[in-house]
């Protein structure tokens, strides 16, 4: 029977990548795996098939073999490269796979288990005007560092370092259910592989101490609430001279005393006195651009919006640049004395005499009170 080719096993492209292939056997491993399908040969048949083509797809040498002369490129019997992994070699793709997914760590040089340091997250508030234009900002927290007095081993100047006993100096121990071949953290060097006879007293023999960090941050014009700024590296070291994990930089802009924004427009209210609402006319109006003239209408009604195009903010990941709405908000005047006040009664008393509509809205707010009414 021929074999099956081993991309199709695994529902990948010819093209795919280390990442993709490895999703796809952690989905394939997962569902038929032996202690989820008990009694289940086909199941296990194809869990050993999805393996198989897993260990050769993510060997690079392999790879290229059956990539140019298929599974005879693999076949040791031919000459190739491949064969059938053993009990080893699948724990091993055990550990590589699955150990991320349970925060496992990969082992470092001398065989030791090493761990990638925990991501930080970091909030930072910003004025609308820093988000808007971009800013630099310096930022202290803790963190875990590598130990500068042992740089990171754990161990004291002088002190003696063993190789561990139980695990043989590997850092990991290997537990073996029926089929399935487990790795684990030697629960005695915690990884590391080895003993330290005198730990050192800054860290206590953890490689690690925590300490405040300073770093300077720069914000990109046009971020918002929400955005993250990524700092590769700048999290947690490691353990045993593992790679530190990434520092989240996560913006939230303050509330701004006049404008509210809205991913790349802003808008504001705009006062306008009654008199320049109905004559018409020109006021000044704010905006993060400097001050521009605003041209009003006679005749313009409380809540009509003006749009100054590209007054807003230009978007982070690109995009143009957002607009401004000034909503119009007609002032009642306060504070009469009784000269205005007359003065008001005279003026509306002539608009009732000329038989003109000067108030629509009202009229047709009553209409509709009428007609509500009458049912």
């Amino acid at each position: 029977m021929a074999k099956r080719d081993l991309y199709e096993i695994l529902g990948v492209e010819k093209s795919a990548n280390e990442a993709d292939i490895k999703k796809a056997y952690r989905r394939l491993a997962q569902k038929y795996h032996p202690d989820r399908n008990p009694d289940n040969k086909e199941a296990e048949d194809k869990f050993k098939e999805a393996k198989e083509a897993y260990e050769v797809l993510t060997d690079a040498r392999k790879r290229a073999a059956y990539d140019q002369y298929g599974h005879d490129g693999i076949d040791p019997q031919r000459g190739g490269g491949g064969g059938h992994p053993g009990a080893d070699a699948f724990g091993d793709i055990f550990g590589d796979v699955f150990g991320d997914i349970f925060g496992g760590g990969r082992r470092g040089g001398g065989g030791q288990q090493v761990y990638r340091g925990a991501d930080l997250r970091y909030e930072l508030e910003l004025s609308l005007e820093q988000a808007v234009f971009g800013d630099t900002q310096n930022i202290e927290f803790t963190t875990l560092g590598e130990c500068e007095g042992c740089k990171g081993s754990g161990a004291s100047a002088g002190s003696k370092v063993t190789k561990c006993e139980t695990c043989n100096g590997m850092g990991q121990v290997r537990m073996q259910q029926g089929f399935f071949a487990v790795q684990q953290p030697c629960p005695r060097c915690k990884g590391r592989g080895q003993t330290i006879t005198q730990p050192c007293d800054s860290c206590l023999g953890q490689g690690r101490v925590r300490r405040k960090k300073t770093l300077s941050v720069k914000i990109p014009a046009g971020v918002d609430t929400g955005d993250r700024i990524r700092l590769s590296g700048e999290g947690e070291a490691g353990a045993n001279s593992g790679p530190a994990g990434d520092l989240y930089v996560e913006v939230r802009v303050k509330d701004h005393p006049i404008f509210e924004r809205e991913g790349a427009n802003l808008s504001c209210e705009v006062p306008v006195s009654f008199v320049t609402a109905s004559l018409g006319g020109s006021i000044d109006v704010p905006t993060l651009h400097g001050q521009v003239s605003l041209k009003i209408p006679a005749e313009t009604q409380s809540g009509r919006m003006f749009r100054l195009k590209e007054k807003g903010v230009k978007p982070v990941r690109g995009g143009s640049t957002g607009d401004l709405y000034c909503r119009v908000m007609v002032e009642t005047p306060v504070k009469l004395n009784e000269e205005q006040k007359e003065l008001l009664r005279k003026f509306e008393k002539s608009m009732q005499k000329d038989g003109s509509t000067h108030s629509p809205r009202e009229t047709s707010w009553l209409d509709g009170v009428k007609r509500f009414f009458k049912g």
